[in-house]
């Protein structure tokens, strides 16, 4: 029998330094110069605090403080550094909008490829509280209709639920796969905004009719 090779592992299931490591090596063939950038802002945060410190006397007291700054502004860089790599890995590849949508925070059910066409434009779907979103990747040309019948489909089984659509892509009128998340939040946002609103409030004073009845008071004696 032939062995079949090991799978790679998965970034979930290992722990937290393992994953910086991966996220390390990454990030050192994306890009050589991040991982000194990082340490050169975590060390000149770090000697700020050092510097404050010798001048004001409060050394002892801003040494702990520059430590945990200079960590967190690290950490911070080296998340959007990796971001930034991630997204210049998948770039271009197919199936690089569902991978974005996957990593969406908050309640979202995301299905891949829900439509698609023999020149490989594709519409991925997500699904979540402020409706049905549907993402197209490939041409600006083609995949209007595409979407269009893919929206046609779903308002035949959720008629009563909103349903926005974007592109991705590099096309006038698409959105840049590094930029898919904010802008459909944004995008979803100001459509919502934009919806009147299903219940207005009466003009004047409330309404008694709505109040809990006062209890009696007890007599005194």
């Amino acid at each position: 029998m032939v062995n079949k090779p090991a799978a790679p592992p998965d970034p979930a299931s290992l722990g937290r330094i393992k994953q910086i490591r991966m996220a390390a090596g990454m990030l050192r063939k994306a890009n050589p110069w991040a991982l000194p950038i990082v340490a050169l802002i975590g060390v000149g945060i770090l000697a700020v605090f050092v510097i404050v410190g010798l001048v004001t006397g409060l050394f002892f007291f801003l040494l702990p403080l520059g430590i945990l700054s200079g960590l967190m502004g690290a950490l911070i860089a080296f998340g959007r550094f990796t971001q930034s790599a991630q997204y210049a890995t998948i770039e271009g590849q197919p199936g690089a909008a569902a991978a974005i949508l996957q990593s969406m925070r908050g309640s979202w059910t995301v299905t891949p490829a829900v439509a698609a066409n023999r020149n490989m434009d594709v519409v991925h779907r997500a699904v979540g509280k402020p409706g049905v979103v549907l993402v197209g990747e490939g041409s600006p040309s083609r995949l209007p209709s595409l979407l269009a019948a893919e929206k046609k489909r779903i308002s035949r089984v959720a008629y009563d639920v909103p349903i926005y659509d974007l592109q991705v892509g590099d096309e006038e009128g698409q959105v840049p796969i590094r930029k898919l998340q904010r802008q459909a939040v944004a995008e979803i946002n100001f459509r919502l905004k934009a919806l009147p609103a299903n219940l207005q409030a009466p003009k004047g004073p409330m309404p008694k009719t709505g109040r809990m009845p006062k209890q009696p008071r007890p007599r005194s004696r």
